[in-house]
């Protein structure tokens, strides 16, 4: 199945290496063993060198890796996060995201090249950037610092992730 390109994207294949540039930004890619890119006009065409399991298994892989990269500097990929509980609040200063979790010390995340985080009323803060790995793992990075408990619901969770609520002890 062959990958459009939209317009505004640029790819280039040189050996077995592929960049791709468009407005939101700039990827490049090591093509997996055992596959071979073509730019055909306005398509990519990946194909494998034979039919065993591994060559199938790397020739979806680098289909996959590269519709992931054409998106990602066409439109980008965002990750919501939401954070709850009393003074529980996040802001952004140059290039760290100050997090004030309840611990004694506020925790400081460094933010990669090409992210861009912004944080709106205090709680919700919006990840953006081209590579959906790397948004994917700053996401998972700052819900790690508290993820959202069963009994309260506080912590740090996705926007759209549901929190399955316990009950409490009885007193008997």
């Amino acid at each position: 199945m062959p990958v459009t390109i939209p317009p505004k994207v640029k790819v280039d294949v040189k050996g077995s290496k592929i960049f791709v540039e468009g407005p939101k930004g700039k990827l490049s890619l090591d093509v997996p063993r055992r596959t071979t890119l073509k730019v055909d006009g306005n398509t990519i065409v990946v194909s494998r060198d034979g039919e065993d399991a591994e060559a199938r298994a790397m020739h979806g892989l680098s289909r996959s890796l590269i519709n992931n990269m054409v998106i990602g500097v066409s439109d980008g990929y965002v990750k919501k996060l939401e954070i709850n509980g009393v003074g529980f609040k996040a802001s952004v200063q140059g290039k760290v995201v100050n997090l004030s979790l309840g611990y004694s010390h506020p925790v400081n995340y460094p933010i990669p090249d090409q992210i861009k985080v912004t944080v709106d009323e205090n709680t919700k803060v919006t990840i953006e950037g081209p590579d959906k790995q790397v948004v994917g793992l700053v996401a998972s990075e700052i819900r790690a610092y508290y993820p959202p408990e069963p009994y309260k619901g506080k912590g740090v969770k996705y926007s759209d992730e549901k929190i399955i609520r316990k009950e409490g002890k009885t007193v008997q």
